[in-house]
């Protein structure tokens, strides 16, 4: 075993944990969960390059907890994608620095058409973004391990922290079910697991 890439290893993975665990637990979460429980529409989640695909993976996370929810690209948004948006529907935004023009942009377009609600996760309160959100959640201080301090690793391990938390709060607030996850995940090993205990 190579000791030197074995303590890299380790660094890397004590830099993303201590990400997690150092997660402000402020207002912010409490007031997207139940800005989720009383979303009348669907749960948008957004986000580009790197956090975009944690808020993609957050959308699947939010279906099958049964909270319905959509991946909004803010490339595609505006070239006609935006017109998924309708009044009641919340918007979930993902942005560590809160400066990425798409996705403030794309914020604008959805409130032309009614959005209700918009969330921002990220690590700085006075971007744009957060200026721009009802609610924030923190991200808090994010200091990322690549060799380079540019790779954004730590912060989307604490983004997608985030988005699973919320998930599975929402999921147990509503009283979500064996049954109803059975319902949404009718496929794969955990869709036969979920109705091999309704027997």
């Amino acid at each position: 075993m190579n000791q030197k890439i074995t303590q890299k290893l380790a660094a890397i993975f004590k830099a993303e944990s201590e990400a997690i665990a150092n997660i402000p637990l402020t207002a912010g979460l409490t007031s997207a969960v139940e800005a989720l429980l009383q979303c009348e529409g669907k749960v948008f989640t957004t986000g580009i390059g790197k956090a975009g695909y944690i808020a993609k993976k957050a959308a699947s996370t939010f279906c099958t907890t049964g909270t319905a929810s959509v991946f909004l690209h803010p490339g595609d948004a505006p070239h006609g994608d935006v017109g998924a948006i309708s009044k009641g529907d919340i918007l979930v935004c993902l942005s560590n620095s809160g400066k990425n023009r798409e996705v403030v942009e794309l914020l604008h377009f959805c409130r032309r058409l009614g959005l209700k609600q918009a969330i921002a996760i990220t690590s700085n309160l006075d971007s744009p973004l957060a200026k721009e959100c009802e609610i924030v959640i923190e991200l808090g201080k994010i200091k990322e391990p690549c060799p380079l301090g540019l790779t954004p690793t730590a912060s989307t391990a604490a983004m997608l922290a985030i988005c699973d938390a919320l998930a599975l709060v929402a999921m147990e607030e509503k009283g979500f079910s064996k049954e109803d996850f059975a319902l949404r995940h009718h496929g794969g090993y955990l869709g036969v697991v979920s109705r091999e205990e309704q027997k």
